[in-house]
């Protein structure tokens, strides 16, 4: 029998992400958000490409970021709501991560390989902020999907885009459970 390891086990059992509105300081500082980055790395990348890379965002430059989603919303005629959703997203947060998928040319890799792989980091970093004891949300939003957004304000490359935003912070109080996937409903069974 395989040797198991029943807290882990129970962690990923019972994780639950905490609603990045209700994060709050005190925020990893440098050398924990470190050792997180360091966890999430070590995810799933086939051909060792690491197709993704992170950007630190801390609360003066996430400030900045709330206001020229606010412009750029504008600017495209999005909803007030909408603007205001992202615009907050950023005002109200002290540290997030956000995650880019950088994919690597590679004829032996495909590039949705190298997508998995951003998304597996991803949720690394979010188990591992979780399992650290932090509260901790993966968010996107309308500006992940703008180009123009993204590499005016976070200075991607053509080829790159945002898996997400994962906020970080103290959580002020614990959400209630969510309902979960019925697995009768999604799994299917293949014997032979």
């Amino acid at each position: 029998m395989p040797e198991a390891n029943p807290a882990a086990l129970r962690f990923l059992a019972t994780r639950r992400s905490r609603p990045a509105k209700t994060l709050t300081t005190p925020v990893p500082d440098n050398a924990a958000l470190s050792e997180l980055l360091t966890v999430a790395a070590r995810t799933p990348d086939h051909g060792k490409l690491e197709p993704w890379r992170f950007i630190v965002l801390e609360a003066a430059a996430l400030k900045r970021l709330a206001q020229t989603a606010a412009d750029r919303g504008a600017a495209l005629g999005h909803d007030p709501e909408k603007i205001e959703k992202i615009r907050a997203q950023f005002a109200n947060a002290d540290l997030a991560v956000a995650v880019i998928a950088s994919p690597k040319d590679s004829e032996k890799i495909p590039e949705l390989e190298q997508t998995l792989s951003a998304g597996a980091v991803a949720m690394n970093l979010l188990a591992a902020a979780l399992a650290a004891g932090w509260g901790a949300n993966w968010l996107s939003g309308w500006v992940s999907h703008d180009r123009d957004w993204r590499e005016a304000q976070l200075g991607l490359q053509a080829h790159e885009w945002i898996a997400g935003f994962i906020h970080i912070g103290t959580e002020r109080l614990a959400p209630p459970e969510r309902p979960r996937p019925d697995l009768s409903q999604i799994v299917t069974w293949v014997a032979s």
